[in-house]
């Protein structure tokens, strides 16, 4: 049976939140692109085998982003230009 359109959105959201994990500007925004760029490819998709598919493969792909996040928050670096500063009160 294919994933209702609820888990689907689900799934959409823990793999924003998972790349939101990056600490590097470059990866995280790069990570937010693909994944909104993918979903928005595939949201017409209407046969229920290449539903499953899509979301098997984001599944996994979740999974790789739960790695990669917690790679790059084992080593970071110095923040860009571009990212704004986090203030300390």
């Amino acid at each position: 049976m294919a994933p209702n359109s609820k888990q689907v959105l689900g799934l959409y959201k823990k793999m924003l939140e998972k790349a939101y994990k990056f600490d590097n500007y470059n990866f995280r925004e790069h990570a937010k692109r693909r994944i909104h760029d993918s979903f928005k490819q595939n949201k017409n998709l209407t046969k229920e085998e290449e539903i499953t598919s899509f979301y098997n493969e984001a599944i996994n792909d979740l999974a790789m982003l739960e790695r990669q996040a917690a790679i790059s928050q084992m080593y970071t670096f110095d923040k860009l230009v571009v990212e704004p500063l986090k203030k300390h009160h």
